[in-house]
């Protein structure tokens, strides 16, 4: 596996959009905030462009996401938003560019898939955290994304004092660290960039899904043995909508019981990470180990 160099305060980090679009004005105002946190910025060429449900053309998206990667003066690239799009620009990307160019690529929920194709295609480490319009003020969320993108970022712990964080099946076990939000990971079955779990610790997230959809996506999980390989799970938010409570439903958490639990794998229920705050960044890619033991997970 290969880490990205860290950032470093004053830095240039550029801008894309791979996904949904949004209203300029909102983004304006969002990347001025981003600003606060003392990186330069480099806007991608078409990071303002709509294009149907698009933040422009598949395309445009990819040439964005390109440019940005072989300009030198930049040093990472972090999604404006997620949405939907990602999987559209899959195949207008190039592999052999991301390799001569290992840069930190952040982001979370569409970029699913963008962020597990790289890392499993050509071993870099890429991060599951927050993107422009996320909520940097949170201090944990913020302290999180640059311990992990500027700092040494090794350990973590497995429980949070402030969260209602469950174990079952508890034992010591290690793998890749893959995945991120379940409807991503399932609309990726049977594809080219479909995520690949074998011997992983599976990330799990998601918003605006009711539980029987839950249930649904967990099901093809199963019923494609995509599950069958994984070492272990972390699940983070699964939410109704981006305003619930951090409060794991107890219809969801029923379902994680009759559907995950019987696979007899360490899993970490209702950890700070995805569609709301905190939201912990995690190195995709990287091989983690979840000491429950002592209440440990380890990045190495």
């Amino acid at each position: 596996m290969i880490y990205p160099s860290k950032l470093k305060i004053g830095d240039t980090i550029g801008i894309f959009a791979p996904a949904g679009f949004y209203d300029k004005d909102l983004m304006l105002s969002h990347i001025d905030k981003f600003k606060n946190l003392g990186f330069n910025i480099k806007l991608g060429s078409h990071l303002f462009d709509t294009y149907k449900y698009l933040a422009g053309t598949d395309q445009n998206r990819a040439y964005d996401f390109m440019e940005l990667l072989q300009d030198s003066e930049v040093k990472a690239l972090m999604a404006f938003r997620g949405g939907y799009g990602c999987i559209r620009m899959l195949p207008h990307i190039s592999l052999d560019v991301i390799v001569e160019n290992p840069k930190i690529i952040c982001g979370f929920s569409d970029l699913t898939v963008l962020l597990n194709y790289i890392s499993q295609k050509t071993n870099l480490i890429t991060y599951h955290g927050p993107m422009i319009n996320s909520d940097l003020t949170d201090i944990m969320t913020r302290n999180s994304f640059l311990n992990c993108l500027c700092g040494n970022y090794s350990t973590l712990p497995l429980k949070f004092h402030y969260m209602p964080t469950t174990i079952y099946n508890p034992a010591n076990v290690n793998g890749t660290l893959v995945g991120g939000n379940l409807s991503l990971i399932c609309s990726s079955l049977s594809t080219p960039y479909e995520i690949n779990t074998d011997n992983s610790i599976l990330l799990l997230e998601d918003v605006n899904e009711s539980p029987y959809k839950i249930d649904r996506l967990l099901s093809q999980l199963l019923l494609s043995s995509k599950l069958d390989n994984c070492n272990g799970f972390i699940i983070g938010y699964v939410n109704y909508t981006d305003s619930d409570s951090n409060d794991m439903n107890s219809e969801i958490k029923d379902i994680i019981e009759e559907l995950l639990v019987p696979l007899g794998k360490p899993i970490i229920l209702g950890y700070p990470f995805g569609h709301s705050y905190p939201n912990l960044c995690l190195p995709l890619g990287a091989n983690v180990t979840l000491d429950i033991d002592n209440n440990k997970l380890i990045i190495s």
